[in-house]
């Protein structure tokens, strides 16, 4: 229970400090939701994912912009995994910080697409997905302006068993503030 209670901490630090930033920054703002599978079991999954101004990878045409979300997957109820452990029942709250890269120009047909690194920390309990306090988010995803469609990965990086991971597919509705 204590490590829950850490975690919940560290994501409620993790949400102040992308409130804190300046308010001059430029910061798209965005509610995500879909399907979760662990191999063939879905689930929902929610996210709330804030990027913040673009900026310039040196002379190149790649720019990276801050990246910080709050997502829920559901548990599930699966027979196969009922006496295992850690099971698949818990609900996981993840929060994560990382980067979301860009190649083009404005105006480029394939600017819209992204790929995103994040590092996270869950909260809720472990199950065969998810199944440490830390996880590494990968996500490949096309945004226009206020909507997005995206494929995410959630593990550990085989870091620790088991690791099933999470693949998603989410949509996204946003708006600049």
């Amino acid at each position: 229970m204590r490590s829950s209670r850490f975690a919940l901490g560290a994501l409620a630090a993790l949400s102040l400090a992308a409130t804190a930033l300046p308010a001059a920054a430029e910061t798209h703002l965005e509610v995500q939701g879909g399907r979760s599978y662990m191999d063939d079991y879905g689930t929902n999954a929610f996210f709330v994912e804030s990027v913040f101004d673009a900026r310039q990878m040196g002379q190149s045409r790649f720019t990276w912009s801050p990246d910080v979300s709050i997502g829920y997957i559901k548990g599930r109820d699966i027979g196969r995994y009922e006496n295992s452990h850690p099971g698949v029942t818990n609900n996981v709250w993840v929060g994560a910080a990382g980067a979301r890269l860009h190649y083009g120009s404005e105006g480029d047909w394939y600017r819209p697409f992204f790929f995103s690194f994040q590092v996270a920390g869950t909260a809720g309990g472990r199950t065969q997905a998810l199944s440490s306090g830390y996880e590494f988010v990968s996500t490949l995803g096309w945004q226009y302006k206020n909507v997005s469609f995206q494929v995410r990965h959630i593990s550990n990086g085989s870091f620790q068993e088991p690791n099933r991971g999470e693949t998603m597919a989410l949509v996204g509705i946003g708006f600049d503030i």
